[in-house]
């Protein structure tokens, strides 16, 4: 922390800017050593706060200025810039080359090379952002969709810290109250207390439940849902896949078995992400290398949030399609009675009767959430009825980007899992009528959780981890 840093803020490619970023107590100082105006003239500590400059970035080490760049400089003094601390911002030209070279000059000069993500952890540390913020950070730049972005930068704007914080005031209120009167119990009565906090309690639980009950969706929409497409070996996997992502990614023929491996791809969908996954023919074979595929689709079926089961609707069912059912016994699917430009052999109701009778035989009948629809992937006939079938199974029919707090972070679901616990066990001890110390133990239990949300009680080691994963410069 008491280091200067600095580091390239822009992407390593050409470009029509660069940006080198410097951040510290000598920023300004470095900054004056290797910026002149037009005229020549060394004067960057002079400038006021917020202010930027034409000029240019010199190199001094032979005796005399050589010019590196044509520059315009910023400035930020402490603390009012985002780590909190003096930030010089270089905005030079966008090749991969000099960009180099004025980090290198800046570098020269007396600042140190940054960690990933050491910008943004200043920030944290010096107060001027909560972690909640500080990760959203991360994701405001690895947003994959609308969703995810305006999520983000909600976060960013405090809405979950907003929530934690309240949550966590309420909890200290009732833990300094039972202290207070266990310490003092000749002037606060605990006389009526244990009916209060149980509604307390019961308020607090319903908010972490709503939380909670949030964010797998959080995590879909974030994310993008992981699709699996299984099937019987040429009942049209391929072609769905290609159809969805408008080109020709996989290889579709008339031969059973042509794919063999698993192809992944991401595509989105009228603001659905989908994180697709076309996999080998699920069907008996003595072919080794088709095993090996036939078990991938299977493990990758047991992974996914969403299988689309694809059956040719112009052949009957088989045991390779009752060996596909067992996977989506208890899994959101979609099946896709394909190939209705074909003669049928099969429809709707003989599919669904015969997922009945055979899905009651497994441990997990009744909780699987199965839809069937008619396509044809070689008319393009049904693939908007299942873009449909995704937004009501998983967005209640549309995609909502309203100021709901959605928890999209899996660390923060983590935490919030453990204050759940805890304030279950605040309940469970009013039910038993335990003394209220029990109380206090585990209400500071859940502030203790919540606060690690909001980076009050976090150690260093997973502070580290966290900016560990962030990119260079930022």
């Amino acid at each position: 922390m008491e280091s200067t840093i600095a580091a390239i803020a822009t992407a390593m490619s050409e470009s029509g800017i660069g940006i080198v970023r410097i951040s510290g107590e000598n920023a300004v100082h470095i900054a004056d050593q290797i910026y002149r105006t037009k005229t020549g003239k060394r004067m960057f500590s002079r400038f006021d706060s917020h202010t930027i400059h034409y000029g240019f970035i010199v190199d001094d080490e032979n005796g005399r200025d050589e010019i590196i760049d044509e520059v315009m400089v910023s400035l930020m003094k402490a603390p009012r810039s985002y780590t909190a601390e003096d930030t010089v911002e270089i905005n030079c030209h966008g090749g991969i080359l000099v960009v180099k070279r004025v980090l290198e000059t800046v570098l020269k000069h007396g600042a140190r090379l940054a960690q990933p993500g050491e910008f943004t952890k200043r920030a944290f540390l010096n107060g001027r952002i909560d972690l909640s913020k500080a990760e959203a950070v991360m994701d405001v730049i690895h947003s994959k969709n609308e969703f995810a972005l305006k999520s983000s930068l909600g976060q960013l704007r405090g809405s979950v810290s907003d929530i934690v914080k309240k949550l966590r005031g309420e909890l200290i209120y009732e833990i300094a109250f039972i202290e207070s009167a266990l310490d003092d119990p000749e002037h606060i009565s605990l006389e009526g207390y244990k009916e209060r906090l149980e509604e307390k309690a019961d308020t607090i639980i319903k908010e972490l439940e709503k939380l909670l009950k949030a964010s797998d969706n959080g995590r879909i929409r974030k994310e993008g849902i992981n699709t699996v497409i299984v099937g019987k070996p040429n009942a049209g996997k391929s072609s769905l896949l290609n159809l969805l992502v408008g080109e020709d990614k996989a290889i579709v023929t008339d031969v059973a078995g042509t794919t063999r491996d698993v192809l992944e791809v991401s595509i989105r969908l009228h603001g659905i992400s989908l994180n697709v996954t076309d996999t080998a023919g699920i069907r008996f074979t003595e072919d080794i290398v088709e095993k090996i595929g036939v078990e991938k689709a299977k493990k990758y079926a047991s992974e996914a949030d969403l299988i689309v089961y694809v059956v040719d609707g112009s052949m009957p069912l088989d045991e390779s399609d009752y060996e596909i059912m067992k996977l989506i016994a208890d899994k959101k699917a979609i099946v896709l009675l394909n190939k209705t430009d074909l003669v049928p052999a099969i429809t709707e109701e003989s599919i669904f009767s015969d997922m009945e009778r055979f899905l009651k035989e497994l441990p997990s009948f009744g909780q699987r959430e199965i839809e069937i629809i008619r396509t044809s992937t070689k008319e393009n006939v049904g693939i908007d009825l299942f873009e449909n079938k995704l937004k009501e199974m998983f967005f209640h029919g549309e995609i909502s980007f309203n100021d709901e707090i959605v928890i999209t972070n899996m660390r923060h679901k983590e935490v919030l899992k453990d204050a759940y616990e805890s304030m279950l066990q605040v309940k469970k001890s009013l039910e038993n009528d335990m003394p209220e110390d029990f109380y206090s133990i585990d209400l500071m239990s859940a502030y203790a959780s919540l606060g690690t949300i909001i980076g009050e009680e976090v150690g260093e080691d997973l502070v580290n981890e966290i900016f560990s994963e962030f990119c260079m410069g930022k």
